[in-house]
C-alpha cells in the first residue's frame, strides 16, 4: 500500500496551535495544551488517510524544522524525525516528535536510529520484524534485549521454574520498534492501565467549539462565492475584510476594569467634540453599550447639541446635585442614570452634556470632576471624555490625570496641529511623559481634497511624539455642524473611526 497523493503540511505556530494546510485549504488545530495540540493533529491527519483509504505522508515544519510524519487510517503512525532537515535541504538535528511527551524519543544521535526511520518511512508500521522471531536469533546483536525474553516466555512447558513465571508480563513485548508507538498502542495500554487514561476537562471541551471555526467571508468575490454554493464552497476572507474582522477583535477585546479616554486640544474647532463623538458610536456598537461621552468643559460645550435628541435637558451640573444618590448602592441605579445621560440608541452610547444654561455661574472643577469620575466608572466600561480650551482649568488638569489613555486630535491645518504640538510640549513640562508617549494622534482632514505634503509632515512630527497617527477623511455628513447622524457616514469614515477605535484599544 503506498501513501496518498497529496501531501499536507503541518505547521506547529504555538505550543498551543497549529496549520494543516491541504489542497490549498489550511485547517487551524487549537488546543490548551502542547501535549492535547498534537494528539489532535495526529488525528486530523488519521482523517485524511481514512478517507483516502491509504496512508498519508505530511510535511511538519516547526520553526525553520521539517521532517516526514506518515499516518495510517487506523492511526498508527511514522515520524522520521532523523530526516529533519532545514529549509535549505541541510540535515537538522531531531526535533521533538509530534507523539505523546511520555512515549519514546526518536534522535538521530541513536547508532540504530537513521536505518530503522529511514526503513520505517517506506514500510508500513504492522512490520515490527523481531517481536515474532526473538527464539530462533537469540545469539544475535541485541542480546542485552532478547536474552530476558528468550525462551522462558513464549514456551512455559517446563514448570520447574515458577520464579520465572513473573516474567511474563514485559514478554509480550511490542518494544523491538519503540520509534513506531502511536495513538492506537497508546489507546491500548491506556485500556490496560487506566491510570495512563487521558480525561478530557471542561477545557478541552469549550476549546473543542472552536477547532473547526473558520472565519466566513461576507464582502468581495469571498462573499458572493460562499452565497451563491449556500456555503459548500467558503473561501477566507480577503485581506480588506480579514484586517476589518482584525480590528473590531482589538476593540471587543476584554477589560479588566473601567477605563477613561480624554480628548485633547486647546484650540477650538479642532475637531475634538466629533471626534469624541464618533469615538463613542464605533466603541457603543462594536462592544455592545456601556460607553459614555463626557463634556468635561468647565462652563458649556456643544456635545450635547451635536448628539441625538433626548426628553431632557439636564446635564453634568444637574447629575453633580444630586450625585449621592448614586454612592449608596441600595438607591443607585442604572435607570436613575437615565434621566441625567442622554442615550444614543442606534449607536449604544450615552452622552452626558456640560451646562448649557447661559445664565448660569457654575463651573466644574477638579474636585467635581473627580466625584463624578469616581461614580460614573461603577456603571460604564469606558468614559470617553470631551475637553474645553483652557488648559489651565483645573477640570481640565483632572482629567488628563484619570486618563488612562489620551488622544490628541487635530485637523490638517498648521494652526490647529501647531496647537496640538504646544498641548503635548506643556504636558511633558507637567510631568505627563508617559501618558504622551502612550496617545494615539488624530489627523482629520478639513476638505475632500487636503493638503498632503502638510499631512505627510504633520503624520512625520507627531509620529516621534506620539505612539501612533491615524487619519480620518473628511465626510460631508458632518459638516452642518448638527447633531451627527452615524447611518449617513460614508463607509469609508467608519472604516478610519475603527482603525482609530482599534489603536485605542490595544493600549487600554
Amino acid at each position: 500500500m503506498g501513501t496518498a497523493t497529496f501531501e499536507p503540511t503541518v505547521h506547529f505556530t504555538s505550543t498551543t496551535a497549529a496549520e494543516i494546510h491541504v489542497r490549498g485549504e489550511v485547517d487551524e488545530v487549537f488546543a490548551s495544551t502542547e501535549q492535547t495540540l498534537r494528539h489532535r493533529v495526529i488525528e486530523a491527519i488519521r482523517q485524511l488517510a481514512a478517507s483516502a483509504g491509504e496512508p498519508v505522508t505530511a510535511m511538519v515544519v516547526q520553526g525553520d524544522v521539517r521532517w516526514p510524519l506518515i499516518v495510517h487510517p487506523d492511526g498508527t503512525f511514522i515520524e522520521a524525525t532523523a530526516l529533519a532537515e532545514t529549509e535549505d535541504g541541510e540535515p537538522a538535528s531531531a526535533p521533538r516528535a509530534v507523539r505523546d511527551a511520555g512515549e519514546a524519543d526518536v534522535r538521530s544521535t541513536d547508532a540504530a536510529a537513521p536505518a530503522s526511520v529511514v526503513e520505517s518511512a517506506t514500510v508500513p508500521a504492522s512490520e515490527p520484524a523481531p517481536a515474532s522471531e526473538p527464539a530462533p536469533a537469540p545469539a544475535s546483536a541485541p542480546a542485552p534485549e532478547t536474552a530476558p525474553v528468550a525462551a522462558p516466555a513464549p514456551i512455559p512447558a517446563p514448570s520447574p521454574q515458577p520464579e520465572p513465571s513473573p516474567q511474563p508480563a514485559p514478554s509480550p513485548q511490542p518494544e523491538p520498534a519503540p520509534m513506531l508507538r502511536s495513538d492506537a498502542t497508546r489507546r491500548e495500554s491506556a485500556l490496560r492501565d487506566p491510570a495512563q487514561r487521558a480525561r478530557p476537562t471542561v477545557e478541552d471541551l469549550l476549546n473543542s467549539r472552536t477547532d473547526r471555526a473558520k472565519p466566513r467571508a461576507t464582502e468581495g468575490w469571498q462573499g458572493a462565492v460562499r452565497r451563491a454554493t449556500g456555503g459548500a464552497i467558503s473561501p477566507r476572507p480577503g485581506k480588506a475584510e480579514q484586517s476589518r474582522l482584525d480590528r473590531e477583535r482589538a476593540v471587543q477585546r476584554r477589560l479588566d476594569g473601567p477605563r477613561t479616554i480624554v480628548i485633547l486640544n486647546p484650540k477650538g474647532g479642532a475637531h475634538k467634540t466629533t471626534s469624541t463623538l464618533l469615538l463613542a458610536a464605533t466603541f457603543g456598537t462594536q462592544r455592545g453599550g456601556a460607553t459614555l461621552a463626557w463634556d468635561n468643559n468647565e462652563t458649556r460645550g456643544t456635545l450635547g447639541w451635536r448628539a441625538q435628541n433626548a426628553p431632557h435637558h439636564r446635564t453634568a451640573v444637574d447629575l453633580l446635585e444630586h450625585l449621592d444618590q448614586f454612592t449608596e448602592p441600595t438607591q443607585a441605579s442604572l435607570a436613575a442614570l437615565d434621566t441625567y445621560v442622554r442615550t444614543q440608541v442606534d449607536a449604544r452610547f450615552d452622552v452626558l452634556a456640560s451646562d448649557e444654561d447661559a445664565a448660569a455661574s457654575s463651573t466644574i472643577d477638579a474636585a467635581a470632576f473627580d466625584r463624578l469620575h469616581g461614580v460614573l466608572s461603577r456603571y460604564y466600561r469606558l468614559l470617553i471624555v470631551d475637553t474645553g480650551n483652557n488648559m489651565r482649568a483645573s477640570n481640565w488638569v483632572a482629567a488628563v490625570a484619570a486618563a488612562d489613555q489620551l488622544v490628541i486630535v487635530s485637523t490638517v491645518r498648521e494652526d490647529t496641529a501647531a496647537s496640538a504640538a504646544w498641548l503635548l510640549d506643556g504636558l511633558r513640562e507637567k510631568g505627563f511623559d508617559q501618558k504622551i508617549d502612550e496617545a494615539v494622534t488624530i489627523l482629520a482632514a478639513p476638505s475632500a481634497k487636503p493638503d498632503r505634503k502638510l499631512a505627510e509632515r504633520l503624520e512625520r512630527h507627531f509620529a516621534q511624539v506620539t505612539a501612533d497617527v491615524v487619519h480620518v477623511p473628511f465626510d460631508a455628513a458632518l459638516v452642518d455642524g448638527g447633531p451627527i447622524d452615524f447611518e449617513a457616514l460614508s463607509p469609508e469614515t467608519r472604516d478610519a473611526w475603527l482603525s482609530v477605535a482599534a489603536s485605542i484599544a490595544q493600549r487600554l
